[in-house]
């Protein structure tokens, strides 16, 4: 299979390199295109891939699409592409257009998958979920599902749950820095050097998450077991509580979900 990447900013590049570094896709068979030749040149020159001449090119050449432009562009780019999307697979990651939109800009015959990623991809650490258009075949859902795999977790849900995926992963990790920000500020009131409370706080919450992930357990059971009867964590966790930590983080999520909703209706 030959997959062409439209547009080459960091989450392209994070996903070319994913894939071709897991095997999914061999660097000769990927193709990638931008409108500043720098980047394309820049992508194929770190990955060994190949720079389409324009987008026609691309689409020609490949049997798969990932759509990396800017919002404001993408319909547009699909259009002008017309009929040369026929029987071809479009994977949008592109913010808040809805697989409607998509599908009616890439034309009938195009198959249309949507996904949501986020930034922990340009690390291999992203988490992503997609839903498939009307036309979209389980084999498009499984190479969209490896894809994203290399470069972290994916996972499938109905379109109607994009919006909450996109409040909860996709905003997420800047509500994450914000904890580690914070953990690290919390470190240096207390005495700590700088670099060594924010190396320690996110380290600490690197590890927390990779004790969630790797255990199975609930969280609720991972602190349990930090927290002893009369000592340092209760009275931490009671501060936390007190001070609405637990409502803030609910808030955010339900307020970049319904942002979300706005930018797509």
């Amino acid at each position: 299979m030959k997959l062409g990447f439209l547009g080459c900013g960091k989450m392209a590049t994070a996903l070319v390199g994913g894939v071709v570094e897991a095997g999914v896709c061999p660097a000769k068979s990927v193709f990638v295109y931008d409108c500043v030749p720098v980047a394309s040149a820049a992508l194929a020159q770190k990955t060994g891939v190949t720079v389409a001449v324009d987008a026609a090119e691309l689409v020609a050449t490949v049997e798969a699409i990932v759509l990396c432009v800017k919002p404001a562009d993408a319909l547009a780019a699909l259009r002008a592409l017309g009929d040369a999307l026929s029987e071809k697979l479009v994977i949008s990651i592109v913010a808040g257009l809805s697989l409607a939109k998509l599908e009616a800009a890439a034309g009938a015959k195009a198959r249309v998958v949507r996904v949501m990623p986020n930034t922990p991809a340009l690390i291999h650490q992203g988490a992503a979920a997609f839903a498939t258009g009307s036309t979209a075949t389980p084999e498009d859902a499984a190479l969209v599902s490896m894809i994203f795999s290399a470069v972290g977790r994916a996972v499938q849900v109905k379109e109607a749950l994009m919006d909450a995926v996109t409040g909860l992963s996709g905003s997420g990790p800047a509500y994450v820095y914000l904890v580690i920000e914070a953990l690290a500020d919390g470190g240096v009131l207390m005495g700590l050097p700088r670099d060594l409370a924010l190396q320690l706080a996110a380290q600490t919450v690197a590890g927390a998450a990779g004790m969630v992930l790797s255990t199975g357990l609930h969280p609720a059971a991972l602190k349990d077991q930090v927290t002893s009867p009369g000592g340092t964590t209760i009275a931490g966790l009671e501060e936390l509580e007190a001070n609405g930590v637990r409502s803030a983080f609910l808030s955010a999520v339900r307020a970049a979900t319904e942002r979300s909703r706005q930018l797509g209706a």
